[in-house]
């Protein structure tokens, strides 16, 4: 059904798919009665729940999220492979996706004979095919083997070929699921070539991925879908950065809870508050790269003196960043009140890269040996950059020359 927006390739609007559960042989007969004759099936698992998405032409999307989210399946939907069970989709444009191995490929038949089968369900006539054969034999390199039978080849080699296939008339929108995770370095390469190629044309993509990297690098917004429902959508970095943050939080070890002890009554030295601050004074969990953070806290202690304190930074996943002590750096920090004191680290230009980080302050004894009491707030940093690692070293590249003798 064509756009009404002409610019617009892809309209979803709150799609939905459900699929049948049978565990009884009652079950069965039910759930073909309930699909003959159009009513609701009784029993089913909601694949998908209230999508909505609007592709417009040249954009390049992302879709990510865990296995079992319903990425493949909204795949599907677009292509055209499923039905969705409620909510529109508007389609302007020609659509080729490359979802599953060997999609459209008969294993008995050979490489040749598919693409003229696979071509054949895209729509093509045999002439628009002999007119692309070399170009789609030459970009899927798999040799003699295009005159075996399917059934004899390698994922990798399957994958050549639906690949080849699939771009060999440069759709208005190409669709793929997780291509770029099967085949060798050279293929992959070959194929990212071609996407960046497309995409300079005024090509639109639509990429379903694992890789982080692969989805920053190619394209431009991003669509996270967690149990069936878009959790996020949005510009790529922030939404991949975002989807990171979630699985280092997810993977963090548990850890046992600490007793709880009043810090008026404690007899050691206790945090009493943790907060950051930037330069202004204005509290904040979100900062930008290099932007300074300042972590603020106060504590008591039943002495009424000053103790050390450490202060700390770790990923969600407990991997510790940055340590340093008080006592190190001659600090003492500063009376507010009766037993209350106060203290602030300033990471200035702060150098972690984007995610979800923890930042821990500590009170330990006068010789910074024995560890009272810890707090921690949440930190967020937000930049583009595919750097790998926790911080951002300030770096240069130059020309070299040979090694010394």
């Amino acid at each position: 059904m064509s756009a009404s927006v002409s610019n617009d390739l892809i309209r979803l609007e709150n799609i939905s798919k459900d699929y049948p559960v049978i565990r009884t042989g009652a079950g069965r007969l039910r759930t073909v009665f309930e699909l003959l004759t159009g009513r609701a099936v009784h029993d089913h698992y909601r694949a998908l729940e209230n999508i909505s998405l609007t592709i417009r032409r040249g954009e390049s999307w992302g879709i990510i999220g865990e296995n079992g989210a319903g990425k493949s399946t909204l795949l599907k939907i677009i292509a055209g492979v499923v039905k969705a069970s409620q909510g529109t989709i508007y389609i302007d444009g020609r659509v080729s996706a490359l979802l599953e191995l060997g999609t459209g490929f008969h294993p008995e038949y050979s490489g040749r004979d598919n693409i003229f089968l696979a071509s054949a369900l895209m729509g093509w006539t045999r002439a628009e095919t002999n007119a692309q054969l070399d170009a789609i034999l030459r970009f899927a390199d798999i040799g003699t083997h295009i005159d075996q039978p399917v059934k004899t080849y390698s994922s990798g080699m399957v994958v050549r070929l639906g690949f080849a296939v699939a771009t060999a008339l440069s759709p208005d929108l190409l669709v793929t699921d997780e291509v770029l995770a099967v085949g060798d370095e050279s293929f992959q390469k070959k194929c990212l070539r071609w996407m960046e190629d497309f995409r300079s044309r005024g090509g639109t993509l639509l990429l379903c991925s694992h890789s982080m990297y692969h989805v920053q690098s190619l394209c431009q917004q991003t669509m996270w879908i967690h149990d069936g429902k878009m959790r996020m959508q949005g510009e790529s970095f922030a939404v991949t950065q975002a989807y990171l943050a979630y699985h280092e939080a997810k993977n963090r070890k548990d850890e046992p809870a600490a007793p709880i002890i009043s810090a008026l009554n404690a007899p050691f030295p206790m945090l009493a508050a943790l907060w950051i601050e930037d330069d202004t004074g204005a509290r904040r969990e979100l900062f930008d790269m290099t932007e300074d953070v300042w972590l603020c806290g106060t504590f008591k202690t039943p002495d009424d003196r000053s103790t050390v304190l450490m202060a700390g930074i770790v990923r969600m996943d407990g991997t510790p960043v940055f340590g340093t002590f008080s006592n190190d750096a001659g600090f003492s920090a500063n009376r507010l009140a009766s037993h209350l004191f106060g203290f602030r680290v300033i990471f200035r230009r702060n150098a972690l890269l984007p995610g979800m980080y923890h930042l821990r302050a500590h009170t330990l004894d006068d010789h910074g040996l024995r560890m009272f009491d810890t707090r921690e707030v949440t930190l967020s940093i937000r930049g583009q950059t595919r750097d790998h690692g926790f911080v951002r070293l300030e770096h240069e590249w130059a020309h070299g020359h040979e090694a010394p003798r």
